[in-house]
């Protein structure tokens, strides 16, 4: 009697559990303003289970740390300070993140390099005029990231005048957070977007995969033109950085907002856009901009003997048209 109780009692719960597995998903989505620009997330799931206000507040969160349009954001305060301040944990992650980055680019992504950035125009506060040759010289001596330390929750700055700037890396890493959030409750099926930086896990209704548009370059032209390539990536993250839409113009010349830290000038070379594919965008998003200063062939070579990391490019050959290559790891081309 009790193996026949027992019997029935599993039958039940397998029963309830294919109940469960076969729910039908529907799709939400969610859409918002942070950063200076939009938020879309689609999600699939039985019923809704995240809503907008989670998602503002985890962004509102976010910028209370790494914002440097906030005064009083914990990157704020570090850049006002004279030695350094105790951080919470998404500042430290991305600290800590953007240190590891930039060994792996020889210095080509550096989280200190603000002077640089303010000094050039494309900062929170405008100069009015580009630095001369003097006046980069003095910035680069509070640019390094030999020039803090990260120790436990207290970020120490070995200068006053070190100041730090995280936008070539927060972004992505506030969609995996957005994605995180997803996962906690329970949704594996979603596409984030913020601010062009992607990450993606999952698929539609029906098992159709998510597509992702890549802006390509019309022609010999600059000016963005339509979507010149559809891809299906699959889980993972998508990250785009280019010199032709954020740049000013100093005597006819184009001065992107790209920096070199190590010369104090900004990025001059082939490159006119990276697309990268990641497994998480604070990935994607920390090595784009480093692979714009690396330049091509440098670029070719470091992805070459990257696993689980790709990316598109787009460059302007040394006769003036403009070319297109992808690398073995980006996923979804075809």
């Amino acid at each position: 009697m009790k193996i026949t109780i027992l019997t029935c009692t599993c039958v039940f719960i397998l029963l309830c559990c294919a109940f469960v597995q076969q729910e039908p998903l529907r799709r939400f989505e969610l859409k918002g303003y942070a950063q200076g620009t939009t938020y879309s997330i689609v999600y699939y799931a039985p019923d809704s289970l995240v809503s907008t206000g989670q998602t503002d507040s985890l962004l509102k969160r976010f910028d209370e740390s790494v914002s440097l349009y906030q005064p009083n954001s914990l990157i704020s305060k570090f850049n006002h300070s004279a030695g350094g301040i105790s951080i919470d944990e998404t500042f430290k992650v991305l600290v800590a993140r953007a240190l590891q980055i930039n060994r792996a680019t020889g210095g080509l992504v550096d989280p200190t390099v603000k002077p640089l950035v303010d000094a050039w125009g494309f900062g929170v506060v405008k100069p009015g005029h580009d630095p001369d040759r003097k006046e980069i010289q003095a910035l680069l001596a509070n640019v390094g990231a030999d020039k803090i330390t990260l120790k436990g929750n207290f970020l120490q700055k070995k200068l006053p005048g070190v100041q730090l700037d995280l936008n070539g890396i927060a972004q992505g890493y506030s969609v995996d957070l957005l994605a995180s959030l997803l996962e906690q409750h329970g949704i594996h099926n979603y596409l984030v977007e913020l601010g062009g930086e992607l990450r993606i896990k999952g698929h539609k209704t029906g098992n159709e995969p998510f597509k992702v548009g890549i802006e390509g370059i019309s022609g010999d032209d600059l000016d963005p033109a339509p979507m010149r390539k559809v891809i299906e990536p699959g889980d993972g993250a998508i990250t785009t950085s280019g010199n032709y839409r954020k740049h000013h113009e100093t005597g006819g010349k184009q001065v992107s907002h790209l920096m070199n830290p190590l010369t104090g000038y900004p990025v001059q070379n082939e490159m006119i856009s990276v697309t990268v594919y990641a497994k998480d965008a604070i990935t994607a998003d920390g090595y784009d901009n480093g692979f714009m200063a690396m330049g091509l062939k440098r670029t070719l070579s470091f992805l070459a003997k990257t696993k689980d990391m790709g990316a598109y490019i787009v460059y302007r050959k040394p006769d003036g048209h403009v070319a297109d290559t992808v690398t073995v790891y980006f996923k979804g081309y075809k």
